[in-house]
């Protein structure tokens, strides 16, 4: 009788990368001649970003360089929810950026009835923060990776680990 192999799906990543992230884009906002004197502050703390700026367009550069420095320390923009832009006194603006740590239940749902709709031999399991995927077939659970990965109405990166 064959054995069911199975994997979890999860989303989460590295923190010391994402603070290395972060460190890079605050080193950035020195070095950049039209931030150099401005207000450009980044700042982390365990759950959230805090952008702050003297207006909008500085705004911007700084989500950008905290994007592309994300990327270039191989996580996924995904983990960054940006939320609306708050004007303050003197012209000055702030945006928090959400971090997102861990799936909440209407995504696993969401994952989770993907699967069932599209793979008939895969059966995915809901436990806590992680959806685990239970088949027979190991190419059925790779091709629910793909499938997965293809996925663009996921809004949170997904990490597959635990295969077996």
């Amino acid at each position: 009788m064959a054995k069911e192999s199975s994997f979890d799906i999860v989303s989460e990543f590295e923190f010391q990368e994402l603070r290395n992230a972060v460190d890079q884009a605050k080193k950035e906002v020195q070095t950049r001649y039209d931030l150099k004197d401005a207000l450009a502050e980044i700042e982390l703390s365990e759950d959230i970003i805090t952008l702050r700026s003297e207006d909008e367009m500085k705004l911007n550069s700084l989500r950008e360089m905290l994007v592309k420095r994300v990327i270039a320390r191989k996580l996924n923009p995904k983990i960054l929810k940006f939320e609306e832009t708050e004007s303050s006194l003197g012209g000055k603006v702030k945006q928090v950026v959400t971090l997102i740590k861990a799936m909440d239940t209407e995504t696993a749902k969401k994952v989770s009835k993907l699967i069932r709709d599209r793979f008939k031999n895969a059966k995915p399991t809901i436990q806590g923060e992680s959806v685990r995927v239970f088949s027979k077939s190991k190419d059925d659970l790779q091709a629910v990776m793909q499938f997965l990965r293809e996925q663009e109405d996921i809004e949170i990166p997904l990490v597959f680990n635990n295969y077996r």
